[in-house]
């Protein structure tokens, strides 16, 4: 495993700690921040042009997940209005957006950065609110 592989490992067993909110007490584990759909560390969510909304699953798995990690919540989190939860190929929940699955991105650093939107050819997008 090189480096960033590594680094992309260990950021997403540490944001999986983060993201693992019950919203069993009507507190959802996004916000809004500045017009964007963030995570409550305040870290910047994207969609991917890959996955088909609606349809339950999601296409980022293996290294996408290392570089994309998905938005994880618990077992008793559960859907409200605009979002849903799918379930990954490993079994894991994750938060979803109008049937789009959500993600992070290893390279944005502190809350605000979006160095994802627009990545990959235009695959990767922020959510606009």
């Amino acid at each position: 495993m090189d480096y960033l592989q590594k680094l992309g490992a260990a950021f997403l067993a540490s944001l999986s700690l983060v993201a693992c909110v019950s919203m069993s007490n009507g507190q959802s584990i996004v916000k809004t921040t500045d017009g964007y759909l963030v995570g409550t560390n305040n870290m910047t969510l994207y969609t991917f042009d890959g996955d088909v909304a609606k349809s339950g699953k999601s296409v980022c798995n293996g290294d996408c997940a290392i570089n994309w990690p998905p938005l994880l919540v618990d077992v008793n989190a559960t859907s409200y209005g605009d979002y849903s939860i799918i379930t990954c190929d490993d079994g894991k929940k994750q938060f979803a957006y109008k049937g789009k699955p959500l993600y992070s991105f290893f390279m944005d650093k502190k809350p605000g950065d979006r160095t994802g939107d627009n990545y990959s050819n235009g695959a990767w997008h922020v959510i606009r609110m």
